[in-house]
């Protein structure tokens, strides 16, 4: 991860912080909450009259790619070479350019950590999320909590039209392909369609649990194939039998061995 600093020459203001994920190659612009819609960058004006401040990958990406050599250029090959780059990657440009644009007075400059009000927003961050049947989400945020949020009454994300969360209900297949984005920014299905872990968090339900509840229930109360036949004391045989008989349902199945919960595993030995 690297960490950049977005400033005005101009108006000598510090706009925001620009964090880049170097392995996913994605980036996430957060925006100083003192900005208003005159002096934050044109790109994002729409997101702070609305008093969002932090922007969607997709648009930060965007920014970066408005301020350097775009990929598609007649002679990249050559200007690669000149760099001694490999392939493309658009925060090398940026940085060699100091993140400089004719279009206004932005620049950035490199960080060694992370700004106060960027942690302290992330703590509505994703740190994990449980894809539940009916298109429930289970959410897991980084200060603690504990939230249950229902697509099918979602509403008010930003980064979504109504066509978008109607693609994720009505395919399971996009439903279940859903996953964390890089800094738990937001929940992304297929990669293409994002719902933001501040809108997750806005439109959820919380749950008086911690995520340490769930590390605790799985440790004591889920077996693998091993730790079930000792608990019933058969072989791998008799219990590949048993599932096959229906006599005990694994939560989990995979060619190396099954996961199971121990309360099934017990009834099945009465």
């Amino acid at each position: 991860m690297k960490i950049y600093e977005i400033l005005d020459r101009e108006n000598e203001l510090s706009i925001g912080t620009l964090i880049y994920y170097k392995k996913s190659r994605t980036c996430i612009i957060e925006l100083q909450g003192y900005l208003d819609e005159w002096n934050a960058p044109l790109l994002m004006t729409s997101f702070v009259k609305r008093g969002i401040f932090t922007i969607p990958r997709d648009i930060s990406l965007m920014w970066v790619r408005e301020r350097i050599i775009p990929s598609g250029r007649q002679n990249i090959g050559m200007i690669l070479n000149t760099h001694k780059l490999k392939e493309y990657d658009e925060m090398t440009f940026l940085e060699k350019s100091g993140g400089v644009c004719s279009q206004d007075s932005l620049y950035i400059r490199k960080l060694t950590k992370m700004p106060e009000y960027v942690v302290e927003r992330s703590k509505r961050n994703l740190k994990d999320c449980t894809l539940c049947e009916n298109h429930i989400l289970l959410c897991f945020f980084l200060d603690g909590s504990v939230r249950k949020a229902d697509l099918n009454a979602f509403s008010g994300n930003y980064a979504l039209e109504d066509r978008d969360i109607e693609k994720i209900l009505r395919n399971d297949q996009l439903y279940r392909s859903g996953k964390i984005t890089p800094g738990g920014y937001a929940v992304t299905f297929n990669d293409s369609i994002d719902i933001a872990s501040s809108s997750l968090y806005k439109n959820s339900i919380e749950i008086p649990l911690k995520l340490d509840d769930f590390f605790s229930f799985v440790k004591n109360n889920v077996l693998d194939t091993t730790e079930a036949c000792d608990s019933l004391q058969c072989s791998r045989q008799n219990l590949a039998y048993m599932v096959k008989k229906e006599q005990i349902d694994p939560i989990k199945e995979d060619v190396k061995g099954n996961l199971y919960l121990k309360g099934d595993v017990l009834a099945a030995a009465y």
